[in-house]
């Protein structure tokens, strides 16, 4: 079985970051292990603590995981500290896995920093130039490139800006009210559009996670570049339009939508108890956890 690492934050919701990396990466086909940049107390209404990792603790995992199990594709995830990048890059400059899936999380949908100046200077400098392939949405390709996007013809010029720059693929992702959910990928053969269908879900927490997630799992399973990308789209495109609706606010999707052995299965009663439960949310699970008279706690 091929393997891929993942190198990112943990979201105790699960619907982003290492939990959504490691439910993409089995779904794909791949054996996913982790190296934590940070911990969070979140769901899908917001995060309301942080604590990051010590860049001696997250070295301490990755040379964990690649004296032991030596992945065939890392994938990274948001980093919000300048130590803790330079700790990742020294680890993928001494192990030097075939691939290298980057996702830049520096700039959120709604144009507000995630990481500090600093930070993004450390990613520009030290990750970059080690990745096979950065999938930075619009704003952050604006960071990245120095260019404003308001066009297809702009996504263009501002992904060869940033391949020209850091000799990596670029994966710039449509949206934000610009080309729909079509992407772009620019890599050393030139350029190609990904065209994807835009589907009415508000449910999308952990979108960009699950795509790099899933592009470093088929880059580990030996797909080339553009058909990874092809397979990711096809795999993300699943999931929202599984149209899970859990939280209060914009929830995860289903990265198990293809999954049907009957590990998968419920009892009845407990399928239409959670499908009440999820559309009033006042379901006492307590009572379903409770034994049988006579049975065993």
């Amino acid at each position: 079985m091929r393997t891929a690492l993942t190198i990112a934050g943990s979201d105790s919701s699960g619907g982003a970051g290492i939990q959504a990396d490691i439910k993409t990466m089995m779904a794909n086909g791949v054996f996913a292990m982790s190296a934590v940049t940070a911990l969070t107390a979140q769901n899908t209404t917001g995060v309301t603590a942080i604590l990051d990792s010590t860049p001696e603790f997250l070295e301490a995992q990755i040379d964990a995981v690649f004296t032991d199990i030596f992945p065939d594709a890392v994938k990274i995830g948001m980093v919000s500290a300048s130590p803790l990048i330079r700790s990742i890059a020294k680890k993928l400059r001494q192990y030097a896995p075939s691939y290298v899936v980057v996702d830049p999380v520096m700039v959120a949908t709604s144009g507000a920093k995630l990481i500090s100046d600093e930070a993004v200077s450390t990613l520009k400098e030290e990750l970059l130039p080690i990745a096979t392939v950065i999938t930075p949405n619009i704003p952050e390709a604006e960071v990245l490139s120095g260019l404003e996007i308001r066009s297809a013809e702009d996504m263009i010029r501002a992904a060869e800006s940033i391949y020209d720059r850091y000799h990596c693929a670029v994966l710039c992702k449509g949206g934000h009210s610009l080309n729909d959910a079509n992407d772009l990928l620019f890599a050393e053969s030139g350029y190609r559009w990904f065209m994807g269908k835009r589907i009415d879900n508000p449910n999308t927490h952990g979108t960009g996670c699950t795509l790099s997630s899933a592009i470093a799992a088929n880059l580990a399973k030996g797909f080339d570049l553009e058909t990874s990308v092809a397979r990711a789209k096809e795999y993300i495109s699943g999931a929202l339009g599984a149209m899970l609706d859990l939280g209060h606010g914009s929830g995860p999707m289903n990265h198990a939508f293809d999954q049907h052995g009957r590990f998968m299965e419920e009892a009845p009663a407990a399928s239409e108890a959670g499908t009440a439960a999820s559309k009033t949310g006042t379901a006492d699970r307590n009572d379903a956890a409770k034994p049988q008279k006579g049975g065993r706690a």
